[in-house]
């Protein structure tokens, strides 16, 4: 039976962050689902690093999510990917996602969480999922990343577990490499 891969985000996600796992997911022979608050037609941007004290941000593609959130039953997925950029900030607030969020650790299922994804991760209501744990995330998220309870490492992909993170869009070869690796061993 082929494995289920679920995609959570939103408007302002980061376009590579989630065109590059979706199309990974879907290369490796597995479905993969997009999920967002509503099943509409998202908006991606672009970030990147140009010089400025801190990332640029671009219209990006136009990518059809499959499914709300409050249709998700996680248990139907053997795996999560938490993209980065501005989604993560909103998404959060959506009173599904700490339930589907929380289901993957409790089930012990492999989670790629990149850039800001830590933020979705804070509103997980059990923080023993994450103390004493090594994750990472873009540098600014740090903050986040600690407030969990867990060690931020500096490195840009950090496998702990469960845990697959990454801190931003150049590292997705090693992020889905690691993630994919985890899914084929279960």
């Amino acid at each position: 039976m082929s494995k289920k891969i679920l995609i959570i985000t939103g408007d302002a996600a980061e376009s590579l962050e989630v065109y590059y796992p979706y199309f990974r997911v879907l290369e490796e022979g597995f479905e993969a689902v997009i999920a967002a608050p509503s099943v509409k037609t998202l908006r991606t941007v672009v970030h990147d690093f140009e010089g400025w004290d801190t990332y640029t941000e671009k219209p990006g593609y136009q990518l059809n999510s499959h499914i709300a959130f409050s249709e998700v039953d996680p248990a139907e997925y053997d795996g999560l990917i938490i993209p980065g950029g501005r989604a993560p900030e909103y998404i959060r607030l959506d009173d599904n996602v700490p339930r589907i969020v929380s289901h993957f650790f409790e089930a012990d299922k492999p989670v790629g969480a990149i850039c800001h994804a830590a933020l979705i991760l804070n509103v997980v209501n059990n923080r023993a999922y994450f103390e004493g744990r090594t994750m990472t995330a873009y540098a600014a998220c740090r903050p986040d990343v600690e407030s969990l309870g867990a060690t931020y490492a500096k490195e840009t992909l950090c496998v702990d577990g469960n845990i697959i993170s990454g801190h931003a869009w150049p590292d997705l070869p090693g992020f889905m490499r690691e993630f994919l690796k985890q899914l084929n061993s279960r």
